[in-house]
């Protein structure tokens, strides 16, 4: 009998994709790099760090944009050799989830707190002047953030946080561990104080309060607090359409695993970007930032649309420019080919 006819399955199959997201180090331009020799079990549920779970997401379309290009020579200008044109790969898809990262990443730019508000203050569409923040006391963890007694009597379960340092008139990237903002001119942001943590990714929710400090249901994701950090009670997420800022991150996708097989994509820096419809060389196309999907009329679930251009990694192995990595782990009774 031929062995074809036995072969293991070798269709990965699964649910939907999975989406994780790690910052890039935008003052040296690191990314976060997903091996797949090291993160052959990549655990879907507890990611390792500094790769972040977004949950599932739906309609995720990959087009590459790279022309291969003839160099013909000859009388009859014949194709002699080939070489890459310019690298263009882009990829959207819609998140299922809302959060912060989310927003943020569908947004593209910078991605505003907003802050609880003094009552008095003038409206502001991104917030306006908050309430005075409360200091962060020297011992505070990434899990733990320490007030003192009576400044814990401020906050209750369940309230959202946003520990970061002052704001100091300093330029350029803003933002404890993930940089959330770039700055030109103290001007341009007001010379406000509270403006880091007004865009800062280090927020938590509160999951207990003690006699002198609060616990956190998650770690803050730009890790402990700075020292002189202070912390304001967070009621919203606000983005823009619009603003100089462009969010940049690596990307993991996970998909097939259903099948004891996996697939994994690996962005290793994502900026935001227009749609590219596949065959329309790289003209736009218009496209909803929203999407309505039917559950059961007239319900709807509200899914986040985002679009991203891959930048270019230098490959250490062998200097070879790549914008994406696709990974197979075939499962362990499938056919190699």
């Amino acid at each position: 009998m031929s062995s074809f006819a036995v072969r293991g399955a070798m269709v990965p199959v699964g649910l939907r994709v999975r989406a994780y997201f790690a910052p890039v180090n935008r003052v040296s331009g690191v990314p976060a790099i997903f091996d797949p020799g090291k993160y052959g079990a990549f655990p879907l549920d507890s990611p390792p760090a500094p790769w972040i779970n977004l949950g599932w997401i739906d309609n995720f379309q990959r087009v590459s944009l790279t022309p291969n290009e003839p160099l013909r020579a000859g009388v009859r200008g014949a194709a002699a050799a080939q070489f890459r044109g310019t690298l263009d790969a882009r990829i959207d898809f819609d998140f299922r989830e809302w959060g912060k990262l989310q927003m943020a990443l569908a947004g593209g730019s910078e991605h505003m707190n907003v802050l609880a508000t003094d009552p008095n203050a003038e409206a502001q569409p991104s917030g306006g002047n908050p309430l005075t923040p409360i200091a962060v006391l020297p011992g505070s963890s990434a899990a733990e953030i320490i007030v003192g007694v009576g400044s814990v009597n401020s906050f209750s379960v369940g309230d959202i946080i946003a520990v970061d340092a002052d704001y100091q008139q300093q330029t350029g990237y803003v933002g404890t561990g993930i940089s959330a903002a770039y700055v030109n001119n103290p001007t341009d942001v007001n010379q406000d104080a509270d403006y880091i943590r007004r865009v800062t990714f280090n927020l938590g929710r509160v999951a207990q309060v003690t006699a002198t400090s609060l616990i956190l249901a998650q770690p803050l994701l730009g890790g402990a607090p700075p020292a002189g950090a202070g912390l304001q009670t967070v009621v919203a997420f606000v983005d823009r359409e619009g603003g100089a800022f462009f969010q940049e991150w690596s990307a993991l996708f996970v998909a097939g695993d259903e099948s004891g097989g996996r697939i994994c994509f690996h962005y290793p820096r994502l900026s935001p970007a227009t749609t590219v419809h596949p065959t329309t060389s790289s003209v736009p196309t218009p496209w909803q930032r929203e999407q309505a999907i039917e559950i059961a009329k007239p319900i709807a679930a509200v899914a986040l649309h985002a679009a991203f251009i891959a930048l270019p990694h230098t490959d250490e192995n062998d200097g070879q420019i790549a914008v994406c990595y696709r990974s197979y782990f075939p499962a362990a009774t499938a056919a190699l080919y």
